[in-house]
């Protein structure tokens, strides 16, 4: 019965290379791509990658993938407007963060939300540090002298004893 079967795909075969419906397929002519090359057992992966133009942080676990974009944060709300902008871009990732910590998947890596007064506070001094760089003057700003701590209970436990 397989005998059969194999004389019947072969005749095919021999019918569609004497029609020439294998002349004109792409790569005709040219090496197989990757011969003698190392085997690796993620070639069609990373194949996959290169042919799509997709990033490779596609491949990592969830934490992982997570704690690369905290990384990046600053680089990503950089060049936004508004302060409004930043606190939503953080907002965002932080609602991830807190979905994958309700119900976390693959490897056990440490994972925090994002502090949004931080990352704000960051972004107005990168701001202010390149509009300094691009007017070419200093923005004014103004120092208040620091108060000496503990300095006023003593005064109010004086007045009062006295």
């Amino acid at each position: 019965m397989s005998e059969a079967w194999e004389a019947a795909v072969e005749a095919q075969i021999r019918g569609a290379v004497q029609r020439g419906e294998f002349d004109d397929l792409p790569g005709m002519g040219k090496p197989i791509p990757g011969r003698g090359a190392p085997y690796d057992e993620s070639w069609w992966i990373k194949s996959f990658l290169e042919r799509e133009a997709l990033p490779s942080d596609l491949l990592l676990p969830t934490p992982l993938q997570l704690r690369r974009r905290i990384e990046q944060v600053p680089d990503e709300v950089r060049d936004l407007p508004t302060e409004q902008s930043v606190r939503d871009v953080v907002a965002q990732l932080n609602a991830q963060i807190v979905a994958w910590l309700r119900n976390p998947d693959g490897p056990r890596v440490v994972v925090r939300p994002v502090n949004a007064e931080d990352v704000v506070h960051r972004w107005r001094a990168d701001r202010t540090r390149r509009e300094v760089t691009t007017t070419g003057t200093e923005p004014a700003t103004f120092v208040t002298p620091p108060r000496r701590p503990g300095r006023s209970w003593w005064r109010r436990w004086r007045r009062r004893r006295g």
